[in-house]
This record gives structure tokens, sequence and C-alpha cells, in this order.
């Protein structure tokens, strides 16, 4: 599992910008790479919880969306 979100991890961080906003703002304030990626995986981890919960798809915040 850890594997697994690791890759997802990463791959978030190339494309979906609020992971990626997420990890730049974790860098930013001194912390390590590798801590800032664990995050992100925590981070991904809710929100797939989230999304099973209440049973929706991924739907970026309006802020994020392209114009």
């Amino acid at each position: 599992m850890r594997t697994a979100l690791y890759m997802a991890a990463v791959s978030a961080i190339r494309t979906n910008p609020l992971i990626r906003a997420f990890y730049e703002h974790l860098t930013a304030s001194g912390k390590p790479r590798k801590v800032a990626i664990v995050a992100c995986m925590r981070k991904i981890l809710t929100i797939l919880n989230a999304m099973a919960k209440t049973q929706t798809r991924w739907h970026p915040p309006a802020a994020l969306q392209p114009a």
C-alpha cells in the first residue's frame, strides 16, 4: 500500500494542482522533500477516504480549474 501511495503522490505532485501547491508550500516552509511527499501521500489518502464515504468523484476546487 505504501509503495502504491508513494507512486501516486509523486505523480500527483507533477500533475495535480492541489497536491502540487501543497507540496510546494511544505518544501518552501523548510520541510525535507521526502517528508513533503509522505504528507502528500496522507493528503491523497484523506481525499480518497472522503470520496469513498460520500460516494463522489474527484472534482478539483474551482479556484484551481483552468479558465
